[in-house]
């Protein structure tokens, strides 16, 4: 998207379009613009409308129907954060005794949201013209809110009246490729912890695959994962992180969240056993912050490799934080006899789980030939060291 475009979207005509557009099907996309052209809309107009109709279908999975009434662009919805997690970032402002946030990255506006739909004051601020614009009108239905197109780290925050700071520094370059070091963000991540210096409750928003070494001491660092996926890892400091620094995970799910802290005294040591009647695969985010012990300790269970993140154990126990698997056989790795095990069970449809193996999941699924009507899930793993196969289904 580009200003002239944005201009016809916020025009009557265009806002309007907007409004009138069926649910968003990329099978009929091509005969509606046909239509719409035969109608005498502008060519440019019509593109981008459906673009817009595109990413808030596409919207919906972090958004809801809030995605509805907002403009995006790939990029700034690729990044957006998810509203159940804005949601949670927001109340720690709240909880925190915070009266003034400044996001000073705020991109299309999705934290800003959340923060002002708690009644936050918030300024929010980006340094992309464009981006800025989408962002005021994300926030238009919050009166307490302003968007400025400015460069957030140099706002004089003890004159604005700010008491709290947020950041999402971009992590992919202008060219789209993901950047994994947080020094090559932008802005980067040392210049933005900077900022606690003048304002103590920051918080910042950082890739999932942040290293623990390259976590700052006094940070609280939180992995978020919503239905099984892992979106994000928080820094929070100061006022924000009322525990004190330490790594923990949040769960979100349908049902509702779960969180997991590392203990003061830090994480026990697991035991390493062999394998159980029951297998648990821990969530994403537990795995990320390195808690997996502290699962191992909640079913009363043991690893199955002291480099792994497979807990197993002897009778079942409930966990929110971890998928259960009933362990029907184990045997020791080999392409022959597993190809022979499967077949013998009429098996043609195969779910491949690993963690320690190089075996490919989609390479050996090609060369075990499947055949038959039976449905099986396997999980490929280092077990005290050696490669085994563990024949499993999911605990109902």
């Amino acid at each position: 998207m580009d200003s002239r475009a944005l201009s016809q979207l916020l025009s009557p005509e265009g806002w309007a379009l907007l409004g009138a557009l069926p649910p968003y099907d990329e099978h009929r996309a091509l005969a509606l613009s046909e239509r719409l052209h035969r109608e005498g809309l502008d060519p440019g107009l019509v593109a981008a409308a459906l673009t817009q109709s595109r990413l808030r279908a596409k919207a919906h999975g972090k958004f809801d129907s809030f995605a509805d009434g907002m403009l995006f662009t790939p990029a700034g919805l690729e990044q957006a954060t998810r509203l159940a997690v804005g949601a949670r970032h927001a109340r720690r402002y709240l909880a925190a005794g915070c009266a003034h946030v400044a996001d000073i990255t705020c991109g299309i506006g999705g934290d800003a949201m959340a923060l002002a739909a708690l009644g936050l004051r918030v300024l929010a601020v980006d340094t992309d013209e464009l981006t800025a614009a989408l962002a005021t009108v994300n926030m238009r239905h919050f009166p307490d809110a302003e968007v400025r197109h400015a460069d957030g780290l140099r706002l004089d925050f003890a004159t604005e009246g700010v008491d709290g700071v947020f950041a999402d520094p971009a992590r992919r370059s202008a060219q789209g490729a993901r950047r994994h070091d947080p020094a090559a963000s932008t802005p980067p991540l040392d210049a933005v912890l900077a900022l606690r210096d003048q304002v103590p409750a920051l918080g910042v928003k950082v890739a999932p695959g942040i290293r623990h070494s390259a976590l700052p001491p006094d940070a609280e660092a939180q992995w978020v994962s919503v239905d099984g996926d892992v979106v994000e890892a928080g820094l929070w400091f100061g006022p924000l992180a009322p525990d004190g620094p330490g790594r923990g995970a949040l769960v979100i799910q349908r049902g509702g969240a779960t969180a997991l802290r590392e203990p003061t005294e830090g994480a026990p040591r697991a035991d390493v056993g062999p394998v159980g009647a029951y297998l648990y695969e821990p969530d994403g985010a537990v795995i990320r912050s390195g808690l997996v012990s502290l699962v191992a300790e909640q079913v009363h269970g043991r690893l199955v490799d002291a480099t792994i993140a497979y807990v197993t154990t002897d009778t079942l126990a409930p966990s929110e934080v971890a998928t259960a698997y009933r362990v029907l056989e184990t045997m020791p790795f080999g392409l022959k006899p597993l190809r022979a095990f499967l077949r013998a069970r009429g098996v043609g449809r195969l779910t491949i789980k690993k963690r320690g193996t190089a075996v490919g999941p989609e390479q050996l699924r090609r060369q075990l030939d499947l055949r038959g009507d039976a449905e099986a899930t396997i999980v490929l793993t280092r077990v005290a060291g050696t490669q085994q196969v563990l024949l499993v289904e999911p605990v109902a």
